[in-house]
């Protein structure tokens, strides 16, 4: 069994959405241990005041999620909060012999990720009336996306090693395999993809506290090429909600991932390689 919890306040103004991105999100962790949801209880914490049709299409976002995921909503809990907060428990199952974790990686595997980064940034400027609706319209889309596909994808080719990108940054889940697998993991900026938006607005000094944190907690564990821009350096640390997939393969697999994910029509992006040593490198 996988078990698992995440809840937080909103991201996205549309209840809706964020019933929907809030689910994706909590889970993703079941996916990236390569399990299934099985079934999931809500948390949520809601105003006295908040209008009742505004609840339902929290807990209608959420519950449309789950069923997609091939799981049951089965209760949950609610409490009075000044501050909406919304998430799931979530009750998964994998095959133990089966289970994918953090550790594994070996020198020479190829890295790949599945979603875009961004969404810290893009969420942040939405917040501050900054966003366009095109580029906060793609974030929403890039969150309420399950990974439960790509999952499956990146074990029938060969996976030794996955997790998921959230709020510790690609940089910081990136140090977590580096640390579980005894490898270093070398990241190419220039490969990395990102939301349109994403840069522009961290070039414009939008970014999230929680980037700052990442950037505090990875010193002396993470090192960056000179040349990669300030704005990019903000968006490899930024917290992602909802990310994507990062995954390890045998070097001689790589092309099978990217043809069995362009066949699906899911999306898998070469953004470097494991290597002997430790830590996190990020070269330009």
């Amino acid at each position: 069994m996988v078990i698992t919890t995440d809840f937080f306040a909103p991201l996205v103004d549309d209840p809706y959405a964020y019933g929907a991105i809030a689910a994706a999100n909590a889970m993703s962790d079941v996916y990236a241990m390569g399990g299934e949801v099985v079934l999931a209880l809500n948390i949520a914490a809601f105003p006295d005041d908040l209008p009742a049709e505004t609840v339902a299409s929290i807990l209608r976002g959420g519950a449309d999620k789950v069923v997609e995921a091939g799981g049951i909503v089965a209760g949950g809990h609610t409490i009075i909060d000044a501050e909406p907060k919304f998430g799931l428990s979530v009750l998964g199952l994998v095959h133990p012999r089966r289970v994918l974790t953090k550790a594994g990686a070996r020198p020479g595997d190829v890295l790949f990720l599945t979603k875009a980064l961004g969404t810290g940034i893009i969420t942040t400027a939405a917040k501050q009336d900054e966003a366009a609706p095109e580029h906060l319209a793609a974030a929403i889309e890039s969150m309420t996306r399950l990974n439960r596909h790509a999952s499956h994808l990146a074990r029938e080719a060969g996976a030794r090693s996955l997790t998921d990108v959230t709020g510790y940054s690609l940089l910081g889940h990136g140090y977590e395999m580096t640390a579980a697998g005894g490898v270093a993991l070398r990241f190419e900026a220039s490969r990395v993809p990102l939301l349109v938006g994403a840069l522009e607005y961290a070039s414009r000094g939008i970014v999230t506290g929680g980037a700052e944190r990442n950037r505090k907690y990875l010193a002396g564990k993470v090192r960056l090429a000179t040349g990669i821009s300030a704005a990019m350096e903000h968006v490899l640390f930024d917290p992602q909600t909802s990310g994507g997939l990062l995954f390890a393969v045998p070097r001689e697999r790589a092309g099978e991932v990217e043809s069995r994910f362009a066949a699906a029509g899911e999306t898998a992006s070469r953004v470097g390689e494991a290597a002997e040593g430790d830590g996190v490198e990020v070269v330009a």
